[in-house]
């Protein structure tokens, strides 16, 4: 009887921890979605863990800023980095990448969540706090960077997409000749 007790009890854990997982990934407000040349990449955002990253981010995708822009640094087995909204539209490689937004830079949020693969981190200079409109999505764990970049969201379906994007060359730092695009980047479901 005790047995079973146990089991019933780990199932309906189990089930209300999938409910709770689900109730998460419909709420169309705090979710991004990238439409990529292969399909669409879905993430959930986490303003609990950084409210000013996902609001820049939201801010940006709802302005359509984001749309049209080159994923211009892409290291396989590390990261797809994107969100030069400046020069990311451009066809000038060697300036993409070293541009952001019209909006300021944001003050570092860090927190304890670790760089996994599927997690969605901003970019940033040197300084901690010159985050601006520039993230990346881990395609493997980076434990070296927990604790140095923001994290802001994570890849709820879709990864298979972003294990697709066009790798560049790691003697380049990741530079992509003719990179892929986001084809286009909204808010909600």
């Amino acid at each position: 009887m005790k047995i079973r007790l146990r089991f019933l009890t780990a199932l309906l854990a189990a089930f209300l921890s999938l409910v709770s997982m689900e109730a998460k990934a419909v709420e169309p407000e705090n979710t991004l979605i990238i439409k990529l040349n292969t399909g669409e990449v879905v993430i959930e955002l986490l303003p609990e863990v950084a409210p000013k990253h996902v609001e820049r981010v939201k801010a940006l995708a709802k302005e359509g800023a984001y749309d049209g822009v080159a994923f211009h640094r892409v290291i396989d087995g590390f990261m797809a980095q994107t969100g030069d909204v400046e020069f990311g539209k451009g066809t000038n490689t060697a300036r993409m990448g070293t541009g952001g937004s019209s909006y300021p830079n944001l003050p570092a949020e860090f927190s304890k969540l670790p760089f996994e693969r599927g997690v969605v981190g901003m970019a940033r200079a040197q300084n901690p706090n010159s985050a601006n409109s520039q993230f990346f999505i881990m395609f493997e764990n980076g434990d070296f960077l927990n604790g140095q970049y923001t994290v802001f969201g994570r890849v709820i379906s879709g990864m298979e997409h972003v294990d697709n994007i066009k790798k560049g060359s790691r003697a380049a730092n990741g530079s992509v000749e003719d990179p892929d695009r986001m084809i286009s980047v909204r808010v909600g479901g």
